[in-house]
């Protein structure tokens, strides 16, 4: 007779060739009693065994036998020669082999370690992150019954991450997918891409690109970038673009990157300046607007934003470029970063930008796209902040895309021509 012993996920096992002692902590033996022949079938009886704290086992000769794979993960089977077992148990001398599930991730208990990636983020964001589908009712509910631990310890919800935590990941039950295949993003053409370091990476967006997906788009920027750059562990949005919007858009590649980027954001400390076409003639050179925002939906639902004293302070710096007959090309600094912005203060202002579908002059965008204009015109061109981990400063530009500069040559060409 031999001994079939299943565990799960258990860290400190280690297994070499030769003689050594093998240590099981925290973990439940499930112990099948089976004829000499490895295998599934002749199992005569079966009986559960919880060791307390840890057990040390004496082996000889341990090597691994086989490999298989199933739905919850990889199994490897190790073959050992137990010459000795603690007094406590009532297994016995002689051969006994081993099954280990080394990367189910559905089923089995599993230990993470912390790297630069996650390091600062709070647990529960950890979590939400990593166990994609899982309710987020489930995750708070696991991190208040402690079966979360890190490095052996319960913690709170706020805990934030440090290198090189332990971090144990209990059982989760994934929620029903909606779909029965899953959805395989196009890799596409690389994005074009400024700027990168071990960091960040600056990228130069499209128009007509959401920067990730949701509200029926099924993938943007972000996936894409996951998608091309599966080597990076951690790819995070630091801000947003409209979708409609081209331009300068920072990505973090490390959790420290993306806290600092986005904290120096909220105080004002990243310079970033668009280009935009306005319809009218703009009568300042400099001009401040001050006006607060207000977000709302429209009866069907869409996101929209008005001026409004109910709305978040606002603030934009708006330069005079150029000068044409029926347009002016405007430089806007932000220095509020909040929804459609830019666009609702210049519509507000009567100066909408043209192109744009939600705020603009309507009859007037049609007249555009037969003259070649289809999209908005607002192009995110510059960005400028001192680098949040190395220090010294860091300034990025991005021409108008090609469309862009047509347009602009054909009304230099128009107006030469009058």
């Amino acid at each position: 007779m031999g001994w079939l012993v299943v565990f799960f996920s258990c860290p400190c096992l280690g297994l070499g060739r030769g003689q050594g002692h093998l240590i099981l902590r925290f973990c439940v033996l499930r112990v099948v009693c089976i004829s000499s022949r490895i295998g599934w079938m002749g199992v005569s009886k079966k009986r559960s065994l919880r060791y307390h704290r840890h057990l040390s086992v004496p082996v000889d000769n341990a090597r691994q036998v086989g490999s298989a794979h199933g739905g919850s993960g990889s199994v490897t089977f190790h073959h050992l020669l137990v010459h000795s077992v603690p007094v406590a148990t009532d297994l016995k001398p002689g051969r006994i082999i081993f099954m280990m599930m080394e990367q189910g991730k559905g089923n089995i208990v599993r230990y993470e370690k912390i790297d630069e990636s996650a390091a600062g983020q709070r647990i529960d964001n950890y979590f939400l992150r990593i166990a994609k589908g899982v309710p987020k009712s489930h995750i708070y509910r696991i991190l208040r019954a402690g079966e979360v631990r890190v490095n052996g310890r319960r913690v709170s919800q706020t805990y934030r991450l440090a290198v090189g935590d332990q971090v144990r990941v209990p059982p989760l039950r994934l929620a029903k997918p909606l779909v029965s295949s899953p959805l395989l993003l196009p890799v596409g053409k690389p994005l074009p891409v400024a700027f990168e370091d071990e960091c960040f990476m600056v990228v130069n967006k499209p128009a007509g690109r959401a920067v990730h997906g949701g509200s029926g788009i099924d993938f943007g920027v972000i996936e894409q970038l996951r998608t091309q750059r599966p080597e990076l562990k951690m790819l995070e949005l630091v801000h947003r673009l409209d979708r409609e919007t081209s331009g300068l858009l920072l990505v973090a590649k490390k959790r420290s990157a993306l806290t600092a980027l986005q904290d120096m954001m909220r105080k004002g400390h990243v310079e970033k300046r668009y280009f935009t076409l306005v319809a009218g003639q703009w009568p300042n050179p400099l001009q401040h607007v001050r006006a607060p925002l207000f977000k709302y939906l429209t009866e069907s639902g869409e996101r929209r934003v008005r001026v409004s004293e109910e709305g978040k302070p606002a603030h934009s710096i708006v330069r005079l470029l150029k000068h044409w007959r029926q347009f002016s090309m405007l430089e806007v600094e932000l220095k509020t970063g909040r929804t459609h912005q830019i666009r609702v203060h210049l519509s507000h202002l009567g100066f909408p930008i043209v192109g744009d579908d939600k705020y603009g002059n309507f009859p007037l965008n049609r007249i555009l796209i037969d003259d070649g204009l289809r999209r908005m015109f607002l192009h995110a061109a510059k960005l400028a902040f001192i680098h949040p981990i190395k220090g010294g400063e860091l300034m990025f530009d991005a021409p108008l895309p090609a469309e862009l500069q047509d347009f602009v040559a054909r009304l230099d060409e128009s107006e030469s021509e009058r």
